[in-house]
């Protein structure tokens, strides 16, 4: 617990040396908004490695944001600060090509490409719940503190984390209804097969909500 402790004094110490408690963020800043991911993996009962990459995904940026707060060339300094499993799990989620990759995410046959290397493999079981885990906790924050976002994308992100739901612990599975569902009612995914919808911002930068790619939800960070 000590060392768990330590770990994630070291990432707030880093987050705060590059930049994160100044980036304004929907619901006051990026750093806030981190904060607000790992407590709800915490409500999850999210193990310490993957609360830690909930603390730190905006490092080096995603496929819905460009900027980081660190370059890949760095990414010796975070492994220090929370330990190889935690960075590689940030890692893993900053990389993710989300138009290629989120449709067979569900998949056991389903390919991940890589966006730095344009490399595509199969992920674990493990590294696929994590994802979808992250992802779910990350967009829910959104949507918990931005009514305009929930309304505008709030359907789609339902149809996303519906077809995700084997991915989904059974906590954020009702997180996910509790927050997304309109008038308590699940509403089945009109493009099932698909694994496609159109984008959502996302929530991980001072950009103001907008941006979008053409196929797949894709968040901020």
């Amino acid at each position: 617990m000590g060392s768990d402790s330590a770990a994630f004094d070291a990432a707030h110490d880093l987050l705060i040396r590059c930049g994160a408690a100044a980036l304004p963020h929907p619901g006051g800043t990026l750093l806030a908004h981190l904060g607000r991911v790992t407590s709800r993996l915490a409500a999850w009962n999210a193990r310490p490695d993957l609360r830690l990459a909930g603390l730190c995904h905006a490092f080096y940026g995603t496929d819905g944001f460009a900027g980081s707060l660190l370059p890949l060339e760095r990414r010796g300094e975070l492994a220090a600060a929370i330990g190889a499993e935690a960075e590689e799990l940030v890692h893993f989620y900053a990389s993710c090509d989300r138009e290629f990759s989120y449709a067979g995410l569900t998949r056991h046959d389903g390919l991940f490409r890589d966006r730095f290397t344009d490399r595509a493999f199969l992920p674990t079981a493990r590294q696929r719940a994590d994802f979808a885990e992250l992802t779910a906790a990350n967009e829910l924050d959104l949507a918990a503190v931005d009514p305009e976002f929930r309304e505008r994308w709030g359907g789609e992100l339902l149809e996303l984390f519906t077809r995700w739901r084997p991915l989904l612990s059974e906590a954020a599975a009702e997180d996910v209804r509790g927050l997304l569902a309109r008038d308590g009612e699940e509403r089945a995914p009109s493009r099932a097969g698909s694994g496609q919808v159109r984008s959502a911002p996302g929530s991980c930068h001072a950009s103001s909500p907008g941006e979008s790619s053409s196929n797949s939800v894709a968040s901020r960070a």
